[in-house]
This record gives structure tokens, sequence and C-alpha cells, in this order.
């Protein structure tokens, strides 16, 4: 298929800065591995339902998919060829007709440590309030501060900025690969991923389209990276196998080393009361069977009733 400014590849995203900045990342490595100019690519904001409700949490209006729902309902229609994503707000499973093909190298994956007073989570004092609508980073900062206060805290990033100007909490975290594409990782502090293990994909751009688009794909395969789709395949595998959504505590994070895969997987009460944590490693060629193992073994040391703990949701 020819793109040109009268008939441009519509990429659809979400309409927040990082959104953006995702999007014209996607479109830069595609003009860079084509060589057609701009014009041949076309951005398209789409508003989504978890960005129209701000003053809920996810966990209660509905999970990852509010992220996603009304770009795919364009990619089903065709008012777009393909949707950009960060990766840790998509559900494991695609509409029926849709794929994610393309994944992006992936960024930073740690946590940031954000904080207009404090450097540290160990700096903060006993009470300090803390604003996250992460139930995982909930859950991992009640598993090691419990005497902090955990308050509903969304909106991008320039949103929760100002609410810690405000001072509706004292600190709050945001993943530093979304800062780093922002160019704005001055303002936060790592967390090493030995402390914090992060969520499942933090750090990657994902690329969905229509599975009945061959055109489309040959495209895309021109910018997928493939290191990224290994580590992805092992840490969604582990996801899927937990059938982890926005109201379960999952982290998880796969590494590699020449043809070895190291998986790290956790899970935690919401309450941060309880943590269970495994790690496997195989060949890179395992990394999809890697994830499954890993969920059943996490998942047999789980109990029944493990996530149901609902006073941080």
């Amino acid at each position: 298929m020819n793109y040109d400014q009268s008939n441009p590849l519509k990429i659809g995203t979400r309409a927040s800065p990082l959104a953006m900045a995702q999007a014209h990342e996607t479109r830069e490595r595609l003009m860079a591995a084509t060589g057609l100019p701009e014009t041949a690519f076309e951005i398209i904001k789409i508003s989504t339902t978890g960005d129209q409700i701000q003053n809920r949490s996810l966990s209660e209006i509905g999970g990852k998919g509010l992220f996603t729902k009304e770009i795919e309902e364009q990619l089903l229609s065709g008012g777009i060829d393909i949707a950009v994503h960060s990766m840790k707000d998509m559900p494991v499973d695609c509409p029926d007709g849709l794929a994610i093909t393309c994944y992006l190298p992936r960024e930073d994956v740690r946590d940031a440590f954000i904080s207009r007073k404090y450097n540290s989570i160990a700096e903060l004092p006993v009470g300090a309030t803390v604003g996250s609508s992460s139930l995982r980073r909930r859950a991992q900062l009640a598993a090691v501060r419990p005497d902090l206060k955990l308050v509903e805290f969304r909106g991008n990033v320039q949103t929760r900025l100002r609410k810690l100007d405000e001072g509706v909490a004292d600190a709050t975290f945001l993943a530093m690969a979304g800062l780093n594409r922002l160019g704005m990782p001055d303002i936060a502090n790592p967390i090493d991923a030995d402390t914090i293990l992060p969520a499942v994909a933090q750090g990657c751009i994902g690329i969905e389209q229509r599975i009945d688009d061959p055109d489309t794909s040959k495209l895309l395969e021109l910018i997928n990276d493939k290191t990224a789709t290994i580590r992805l395949a092992a840490e969604r595998a582990f996801l899927a196998g937990l059938d982890g959504s926005c109201q379960t505590p999952i982290a998880a994070l796969a590494l590699i080393d020449g043809d070895t895969l190291t998986l790290h997987g956790e899970v935690l009460r919401p309450d941060g009361s309880e943590k269970i944590t495994h790690t496997l490693t195989d060949t890179v060629d395992q990394a999809r069977q890697m994830g499954v193992a890993l969920a059943a073994i996490i998942r047999s040391q789980m109990g029944e009733g493990f996530f149901t703990d609902t006073r941080l949701q």
C-alpha cells in the first residue's frame, strides 16, 4: 500500500502529552524505516473513557480496558490503521480481529518516586500521604511502609504534579519511561527494580492493528523490536496466567542476557500484608512457556481469596 498526503497511515492515540509523545515516536520510526515523509502519517487523537473519568479509581470503573475501548472501536471500524498504546495499560486479550504485532524498543522499566519535599520512600515521615491510582504500587508501598496514608491519585503527569503542589499528597509514583519520553527525568528519583518490581510491560510501547491487514503487518515488521517482543511474551503470559487486571496487584520483569531469559514475578495482597515472589530462568525461545509456568507456580502458593482484600481499593 502506498501512503502519501492524500492517503496517510492513520495512527490512533490517546490525547495526553505522553500518549502523543509515543505516537510521535512511532511516526518517526516509521518515517526512518520507510523513507516516507511526515505527511504520509496522520496522528489522530481519541478520547477514552479512562481519560474522561478522573475522579474514580480504575478498579471501580472497569480497569485497563477503559484506556483502549474507543481506540479499538476506531481501529475495527477503519477510522484508524494502527493504535499506539502503553503496554502496561493493555489487557492481555485483544478484541476479535485485532492484535498487538509490534513493540518499540523498551524504555527504562523502573518506577519513579516524585515529591516536592522528600527524595525517597525512606525519607517520608510516619503518616505521610502518598497518591497513586495503581493497586500494584499501593500494595508494594504498604508492604514496606504500612504507616503511610494512601490516596487515589489519577490524571496525566502534569495533573499529578499539580496535585503535589496543591498538597493533596506528599509524594507519588510514575513510570520513568514516561518521564524520559516527556523529557522530564530530572523531577524524579528512580527506584531500583529489585526494590519495587515494575508493572508487566512497563516502559514498552505496543502497536495494535487489524489482523486482516497484511500491508500494515509488513510495515510494522520494519520497526518491531525483537528483544522487547521476547520480554513481553514472558511477562504478558505470566499476567494472563494469573488473570491479571487493575484489580490485582501483579508485577513482573523479564531480563535477557545473551540467550538466557530470567523472569521475575510477584503478587501481593491489596493491603500489602503478604507478597509471593518467584524467579525462573531458561532460554529466550521459552519466553511464553516461562510466563505460563511462573504463573502456575505462584498461583499454587496463593490459595483462594488472595486478591479479595479490598481495603486499599
